[in-house]
């Protein structure tokens, strides 16, 4: 298993682990961003959020909520900032679904979501056009 995600959940690797469900594990990250940050990932083996059934996608989205409330609650955080990197070309690192829940607190200097894109500076496309093409493809749920 190359998977080192996988590995944590087979007990082959020690994590911290903070959760758990039958699908869903939620540990400490090993490289946190602040004091609590949690990765909250689905025990079947997924690459991308594309990849998770419908249902697993929901519990993981549940457990992370359940994390940000705690870590608000334990370390006086006035709020999380919860993220996917979905893909290599995202900064995903670990080709298994995984969501970061890091606390946040006021003057951390961390940003919004926002400031991952300080170069975006292009014109955006039409919204009715995009969301038309969206419509589309979401219209079959065998696409979703």
């Amino acid at each position: 298993m190359d998977c080192i995600f996988c590995r944590i959940v087979a007990g082959e690797i020690p994590g911290e682990v903070v959760a758990e469900t039958d699908e869903i594990l939620a540990f400490l990250d090993v490289m946190p961003l602040a004091d609590g940050h949690v990765l909250v990932i689905p025990k079947l083996h997924a690459r991308t959020v594309e990849e998770l059934p419908e249902h697993t996608a929901g519990t993981l989205m549940q457990v992370a909520s359940r994390v940000s409330g705690a870590l608000c609650r334990e370390f006086g955080a006035t709020g999380t900032t919860m993220g996917i990197n979905n893909g290599a070309e995202t900064g995903q690192t670990v080709p298994h679904v995984h969501l970061h829940v890091v606390p946040r607190f006021a003057g951390d200097g961390a940003g919004s979501l926002h400031s991952a894109f300080p170069g975006f500076a292009k014109e955006p496309s039409p919204l009715p056009a995009i969301s038309e093409r969206l419509r589309r493809l979401l219209a079959d749920p065998a696409d979703v």
